[in-house]
């Protein structure tokens, strides 16, 4: 199924990149190849490569990826023809070095990410990728922890630095449609018109096509999904589920669903370990607010110290864990447990 209109919406499909949290960042160059290769026939706007935590996340702290940055970046370019390759940079876990090297193996479009209180931190990495030529969108993240008029100056912080878009990082998946339709009304008010607002959403709440639908309504015009749902947690946006809605309600993605439905099925499921599910602990991350990508962590901390992996997450959120804390995991799951047994902690 061919669509024929002009797009209202660009999709950058994150499968490639956030989605591998939800196999311990194991993608393959052919897993890559086989993958990109669809979604550029799909005829999506970019595709997002590279270790879910960004440029030069691999390592213990964040997961040690089976393939480089630069082995899986190489094998999307040997195939993608339309869609344009997307690097994501964390300052602080990403430096220069490594966006210059994303931008010399193809990439053309550039994320930088911070926390929803930090945008400054990004200025000099948007200043190189539009040095560099790049188009670049800027991503708040934990979008949820602050109130929308906040976030927008936040927002206008990496406007000012350069950025060509903003994303409201929903990355605990705990917005709810007016949550996120509020942080949209402000960053189109605080924006330059020619700066656009995009919306990444994951599924914990069981919202996250809702939310990215309800974005676009009030004025966003980039949207992240992933196949299948793909991703840490209860998963991100569908991009099949997400198309198959916004071309109902009359805002044409320029994708091919039936492409885009193929591709989820064929080869995104096969390497998917086990499906995105909203249970227990998925849910209780968006109803805490903590980043999906902590729940392996929290499990395994769980595991080890005999406590209720919930009581763990709910936790985190009541601390304002942000990625890159994991640490505090078994710090809490170890004070969870001793407060169990009546053992007092050291001050």
């Amino acid at each position: 199924m061919n669509a024929q209109t002009t797009p209202s919406v660009r999709l950058n499909d994150s499968t490639l990149r956030d989605g591998s949290h939800a196999i311990r960042h194991q993608f393959t160059p052919d897993d890559v190849r086989r993958i990109a290769a669809r979604l550029d026939r799909a005829g999506v706007y970019a595709v997002s490569v590279g270790h879910g935590d960004g440029l030069g996340a691999s390592s213990i702290h964040y997961g040690l990826a089976a393939h480089t940055d630069e082995e899986l970046q190489s094998a999307a370019m040997e195939v993608l023809q339309r869609a344009i390759l997307c690097a994501v940079l964390v300052p602080g876990t990403g430096t220069k070095d490594h966006l210059r090297a994303a931008f010399d193996r193809g990439a053309r479009l550039l994320r930088v990410a911070t926390h929803c209180t930090e945008a400054d931190i990004g200025i000099q990495h948007i200043g190189l990728g539009r040095e560099l030529g790049m188009e670049v969108h800027s991503d708040l993240m934990m979008a949820h922890q602050i109130p929308p008029a906040e976030l927008a100056r936040q927002a206008r912080i990496m406007a000012d630095a350069g950025a060509n878009g903003v994303y409201i990082m929903d990355t605990a998946g705990a917005l709810t449609i007016e949550d996120a339709v509020a942080r949209v009304d402000a960053f189109r008010e605080a924006l330059p018109a020619d700066v656009e607002v995009g919306i990444h959403a994951h599924n914990n709440l069981s919202l996250a096509v809702a939310i990215s639908v309800e974005a676009v309504r009030a004025g966003a015009t980039l949207v992240d999904a992933c196949l299948a749902g793909m991703g840490a947690g209860a998963g991100n946006c569908q991009t099949e589920a997400l198309v198959a809605t916004l071309e109902r309600m009359g805002f044409p993605t320029g994708t091919d669903l039936w492409a885009l439905q193929d591709a989820a099925d064929d080869a995104v499921r096969p390497v998917m370990t086990q499906p995105p599910v909203i249970d227990r602990s998925t849910l209780t991350l968006g109803f805490a607010g903590v980043p999906s990508s902590f729940l392996l962590h929290a499990r395994k901390a769980s595991e080890q110290f005999g406590v209720d992996e919930r009581e763990i997450l709910v936790e985190l959120g009541r601390r304002k864990a942000v990625g890159g804390q994991e640490d505090m995991i078994i710090q809490i799951a170890a004070e969870l447990a001793s407060e169990r047994m009546g053992v007092s902690q050291p001050t």
